[in-house]
Order: structure tokens, then sequence, then C-alpha cells
């Protein structure tokens, strides 16, 4: 074997939530060969590298299913606002003034250190310039889904808007003609910023290539209502009527739905991101994640970007996202601990296509597994692992990434990036961006 992990308890995030307690895993060119509990005294497996989790908890990596990987860059910069004044009045002009190729590189980079860091090991990122976002995924390490972006207006890398279809299928193809963790991708930024026959042109490619199809949709209550003004109908159910929706469409934030919504996403088999602190700093509103989850649709966790949330943590989103729908249904059972867990691994995977090669520990799949210290206060006792994952763990908890078995985090330290370097940029660049004090 390449590498041995034990002496931790493992979350398998199987169908039956499985618990290993003193349990291994043992990893060969990047791929789970075998998952147990040694008996006492079983002699264990030859192996490259041997890990031990000191008693820690052994777990798939997070899947990150929805952020804008670039917009770290605008962290805290533009907060309290409504979406359309943050928008409008501070992000579309930050972006046109500030988005270049070196720049989303710089962003890219800032956002992919934090989440490694934390315990993310696959993300789905939507934006512009990905031709040069990819690059910095490439060498982070990390499992990602890059959307290239497209939007009826002049965007970044795309003057002219009547070349972004083109200019994203352009992407897409570069990318899948290589050989790496890196999935192409096109992303519609929203029915209201897309014609009907952007959007349609847009599926149109995106089915042709065999990629994922990504797009907001319904996220706040103006954008419901102006869409029933002028189509006659709530913006999924637009989006059903224009042939959008298959099982390679990916609906993020999806608050502003009805039952009929619901029932079309779950037929269509849609898959839909929750983005729980983005739509409450923004005011947006509350998803309803468990009727996604009763009605059968694959129902992923994301942070957004930090221009709209602040931080990249999927164990506060998981927190975050089982708390909100508690209190949103006056209902303590609303949203368990291991449900939320699953959202955050298995549910993420499936509503990105990928429930195949990743999301759980089990035979067969990639080695995407993170180590998680419990030698700390506020893990102490430990009585059911989900409960500690969602409630009590933070990202600094995370002690070891693993991708594909490559060691990508070691004892909380960056292996693949120059963290120093990072973050010199990051700062260097902030300073332009906040202009003269």
């Amino acid at each position: 074997m390449d590498k041995l992990i034990h002496n931790g308890t493992l979350v398998v995030m199987d169908d039956a939530f499985t618990i290993l307690t003193s349990g291994a895993v043992a990893i060969q060119d990047g791929i789970i060969r075998k998952v147990w509990s040694p008996r006492p005294g079983e002699p264990l497996p030859e192996a490259d590298a041997v890990v031990d989790a000191g008693g820690g908890l052994i777990m798939p990596g997070l899947v990150n299913a929805h952020i804008h990987l670039p917009m770290s860059l605008f962290r805290g910069m533009a907060d309290d606002l409504s979406l359309d004044q943050w928008l409008n009045e501070h992000i579309f002009p930050a972006e046109a003034a500030h988005i270049s190729p070196r720049n989303v590189g710089i962003g890219a980079r800032l956002s992919l250190a934090e989440m490694l860091l934390s315990g993310t090991t696959t993300c789905c990122d939507g934006y512009f310039l990905e031709s040069f976002v990819a690059p910095a995924a490439k060498e982070s390490g990390i499992r990602a889904v890059l959307g290239q972006g497209v939007i009826d207006f002049p965007a970044p890398g795309v003057p002219h808007p009547g070349e972004n279809i083109a200019h994203a299928a352009a992407f897409v193809k570069d990318w899948q003609a290589q050989t790496s963790n890196i999935q192409p991708s096109i992303f519609c930024h929203s029915p209201y910023t897309c014609s009907d026959s952007t959007l349609r042109k847009a599926k149109a490619t995106a089915t042709e290539l065999g990629v994922l199809f990504q797009i907001h949709v319904a996220e706040t209550a103006v954008e419901a209502d102006q869409c029933r003004q002028k189509n006659g109908c709530s913006p999924v159910q637009h989006l059903h009527r224009l042939g959008i929706l298959d099982e390679h469409s990916l609906l993020i934030h999806a608050i502003w739905v009805d039952a009929e919504d619901i029932d079309i996403i779950a037929h269509t088999g849609a898959g839909v991101v929750h983005c729980p602190e983005s739509n409450m700093k923004l005011a947006s509103g509350i998803a309803p994640v468990p009727v996604f989850i009763r009605a059968g649709i694959a129902c992923g966790l994301g942070t957004d970007g930090c221009a709209s949330n602040n931080d990249l943590s999927l164990f506060g989103e998981m927190r975050t996202a089982a708390l909100l729908h508690k209190v949103g249904q006056m209902d303590p059972t609303a949203l368990d601990a291991a449900t939320t867990l699953k959202m955050a691994t298995t549910e993420g995977a499936r509503a990105l296509g990928m429930a195949h090669t990743i999301g759980s520990l089990e035979v067969g799949k990639q080695a995407d597994i993170i180590l998680v210290d419990v030698d700390t206060p506020h893990m102490v006792p430990l009585y059911h692992p989900a409960s500690h994952l969602v409630y009590a763990a933070s990202g600094s908890d995370v002690r070891h990434v693993f991708i594909g078995g490559r060691w990508v985090v070691r004892n909380g330290i960056l292996q693949t990036m120059d963290l120093d370097s990072i973050l010199s940029e990051a700062r260097a660049l902030g300073r332009v961006i906040a202009g003269p004090s």
C-alpha cells in the first residue's frame, strides 16, 4: 500500500452511516483499497507511509458545492447590505476595476488555501477568467469543478457578451484535454442576467460537451416576483420550460420555491446547493432544505464567495445550516447532525454528479480523506461523531488532508502551495483595492 491511516474513529459516510472505532484505511494509487477495524493484535498491512490518527476522526473530505474563488479579494469590503445594493453598488464596480488574470489567480489561491486547511477537498466554482483560476486549483491539489461564467453584459475576459458561450466552450475543451483533478463546467450567472437564448445555448453547449451546468436561481423574493411578472411563472418553472433542468444541472440557492418547483427539481434530477450563511447575511431567505431532502433531491452545502459570507469553512456552514432550519421551522428535529454531515459530503458529491468517486470512505473511491483532532477541550467528551463534527468542530481542528491519496495538508501545514507568499500577495492587493486611506 502507498498509505495506511489507522488508530482513529472512521466516519465512513456510507448508506448505513457506519462508524468504526479503531478503524483503518488502506490506500494504493490514490484509491481506497480497504476500510476496516483491525482486531486487537492484528498486524497492519505494510505501507510506504503509515499515518497514526491519534484517536481522532477519520472521515471523507468535505465538498463545497458552491463558491466564487477569486471573490476572497472582496472579503469584508461591503457588509450589511441588500443583495441588489451589494451587487450593483459595490461588487460589480469592484470587479470591473480589479478583476484581472493576475488578480483572480491571487484570490483563487487565497480561497484554496483557506479551504484545504479547513478540510475541504472538493469545490465547485463559478466565476470569470476561469482559465487563470484553473492553474491555481491544479497547483493546490484540490479536486475542483470550475465553471466559466456566462452573463449578458461585458465581463472580465469577455468584453463582448456575444462571445460568452464560445469563450466558456473553449475553456471547457481546453481543460477536458488535461489530466488533473479539474473538471470544467459552464456557469450562467442567473435567469435575470442571461437571456432565454443565452440560457438555452449555454445549456446545449454544456450537454454537448458533457459537463455540469450551474446557475443561481430563486435567490431573492424580488427575483421570483419579477420572473412571475415577466414570464408568468417562477424562476424554476421558467428554466424548466426552457429545457434547462436535468441531472446535470446545479441550482444554487433555490430559496423562493414552491411545491410545484420542488416537484420539478425532483423529477428532473437537478441538484441544489444550500448556502445558509450567505443567504442569512444578505437576508435572502431560508431555503426549504428539509423538503428538498424528503423529495429525494441531491442537496449539497456551499459557502458562496467570501464577499457574501466572509469565510469558507464548511464546518461553520454545517453548524449554521442545522441550527437555521431548527429555528426556521421551530422544530429541533428539522435538520439533524447526520443529515447535515451528508450535505457536506455524500449529498454534495451527488449534486455535482461525483457520488461514484468521492463523498464516502468506501473501497474503490478516491482517497479524499481528512483527519480531525479531538484532543481539544471543545471536542471532549465525544459521544456521537456526527454531533461533534456539526455542532462543535471547526476548520482549525483539521490536522491532515489527503486528496487522491496525496498528502496536501500535513500537521496543519499546507504542502502544495507557499502560504506566506499567498498571504503577502493578497494583503498587497487588498491595499490597492481599498485605495487611499
